[in-house]
């Protein structure tokens, strides 16, 4: 007989309008994505003290804004400090807006099986940066940005694809944290041209 696997397709009685809930959000897109940001003033980019370093968010999916695959932030470094060091799936690109420094980057061999294994490789590369130039991070790889001037600043724009995230591969993992790391700090544009006055005083 056809169909013999009919005991038990035919079992169940639960329901949802899955399909149509997908029909739905589609119909109701144009309308909800007109409240979203298409421009993004700064004083609606949400600045962070992480434990990965300074950062003020430029596009986030926690924004509200019509961007979405791509989550970007600028990062601050004091000079003479460095940022957190951290690892993650995800391919990533920063733009070096001002200062020099440089990365290290740790490679590490991964096995994606039922589980997910990264052990690192014995090499730490250091790659030499400065204003204009893109810094690219390959995936999986351990990285971490140095400012290398002893009386300026290092402002840096990373961007990377979200999708990641959306496809169960976050991933992310710290380290160690940037110096400047204090838990539960709020900063405000104020607070923060203090801190890398002082952080420059206390270096130079």
């Amino acid at each position: 007989m056809a169909w013999t696997e009919a005991k038990a397709w035919l079992k169940g009685s639960a329901h949802q309008d899955l399909y149509q809930q997908l029909l739905d959000d589609a119909t109701q897109a144009p309308a909800r994505n007109a409240k979203r940001k298409k421009v993004v003033k700064p004083e609606d980019m949400p600045w962070e003290m992480s434990r990965q370093g300074l950062l003020k968010h430029l596009l986030n999916e926690g924004m509200n804004t019509r961007m979405e695959t791509i989550d970007a932030y600028m990062q601050i470094i004091p000079a003479g400090s460095h940022s957190g060091r951290h690892r993650h799936l995800a391919e990533e690109c920063l733009y070096v807006v001002e200062g020099q420094g440089y990365d290290l980057h740790q490679d590490c061999d991964v096995e994606i099986t039922d589980t997910y294994h990264w052990t690192p490789q014995p090499e730490i590369k250091r790659f030499d940066w400065q204003a204009g130039d893109v810094i690219y991070i390959p995936p999986n790889t351990i990285h971490q940005h140095f400012n290398a001037s002893p009386d300026r600043p290092v402002r840096l724009i990373s961007a990377i694809n979200r999708i990641f995230r959306a496809s169960g591969l976050n991933d992310l993992e710290q380290l160690d944290d940037a110096p400047e790391y204090e838990p539960g700090v709020v900063l405000t544009a104020a607070s923060v041209a203090r801190f890398i006055q002082r952080k420059t005083t206390e270096t130079a």
